[in-house]
């Protein structure tokens, strides 16, 4: 039993984490299918798949290259022992195995619907986990290449992996969404650096709060968001109308207005470990998740 559990840590699929993965591999989709029935085809269930696959097994190899970084971190300690128990080798052979999956997966949709994207986003998306995590590169300890490998990984990437599985052609309004999305997974990244500083700066990660500290991060996090929210609310406007355009971006508000009242609140303000994030501010990036990915079911069903 502890050995699942373990493997459940290594993924990071504790609540909220499998809703956001699941959000991330399937709204693509969302925007491309003509009704909700598409959805359920083989193409984009397989997609979804891939996507999902990939997304979730760059984190057991972050957890085993990263278990000394998260040992020293407030609220990641348990994944640090997982790693530990697990054995690195073991850890990395789960990745291997998910991201090989993935990428056959991907090959075989391609080649099936004759559309190039699918493979080429998802080895992209394993191409990003691996630079990410490995040195000599290694972008996580690469400033603010962090967090915009992170969005690529959970944003756009996907979401036109997804959506081209669906269908052949792109719509400008799709595309706007999408990086709009991108922009606001950049935010919460920068975000999630904050709590996990202390850490990052005694095994030398020069993470975005390592670098520029926490205020400017938070300043940068807040900038970003607002990008992704115009971003979005401009691509759900030309596709929608201004009634869902302000829905899209008005579920995004909690997350932005959080940060907001931290930097009024700093430098005295106790900041989060990464556990309380989780259970508090993520919970309310799910939602927003979650409505993004429903909104065009729910334009059908309003029209």
């Amino acid at each position: 039993m502890s050995n699942w559990r373990d493997i459940v840590r290594i993924h990071r699929l504790e609540y909220p984490f499998p809703f956001h993965y699941l959000c991330h591999a399937v709204v693509g989709a969302c925007y491309a299918a003509s009704d909700v029935y598409q959805l359920f085809t083989g193409p984009v269930l397989l997609c979804v798949t891939a996507n999902f696959l990939s997304i979730v097994g760059g984190n057991p190899l972050n957890a085993a290259v990263d278990i000394l970084t998260d040992a020293h971190t407030r609220g990641k300690r348990h994944i640090a022992h997982a790693a530990f128990r697990l054995g690195r080798h073991q850890a990395m052979s789960w990745a291997a195995t998910e991201m090989t999956i993935a990428l056959a997966i991907a090959t075989a949709i391609s080649l099936w619907l004759d559309r190039a994207l699918i493979a080429v986003g998802v080895a992209l998306t394993v191409a990003f986990c691996l630079l990410y995590n490995l040195e000599p590169v290694r972008l996580k300890r690469r400033g603010l290449a962090n967090p915009v490998t992170l969005a690529l990984i959970y944003g756009p990437l996907p979401s036109l992996v997804s959506y081209s599985a669906a269908r052949p052609d792109l719509t400008g309004s799709a595309w706007l969404i999408f990086i709009g999305l991108g922009a606001l997974i950049t935010g919460r990244t920068l975000w999630w650096t904050v709590p996990d500083q202390m850490g990052d700066k005694a095994t030398g990660m020069t993470t975005p709060t390592v670098r520029y500290g926490t205020r400017s991060t938070i300043i940068i996090s807040c900038h970003a968001t607002v990008v992704g929210m115009g971003l979005l609310g401009w691509g759900l406007w030309w596709r929608y109308g201004p009634l869902w355009a302000l829905a899209g971006v008005t579920v995004n508000g909690p997350f932005l207005r959080s940060k907001l009242v931290l930097l009024h609140r700093l430098p005295n303000f106790s900041l989060p470990n990464p556990t309380q994030l989780r259970r508090r501010d993520l919970s309310s990036v799910m939602v927003a998740d979650i409505l993004l990915a429903l909104l065009p079911s729910l334009v059908a069903r309003g029209t």
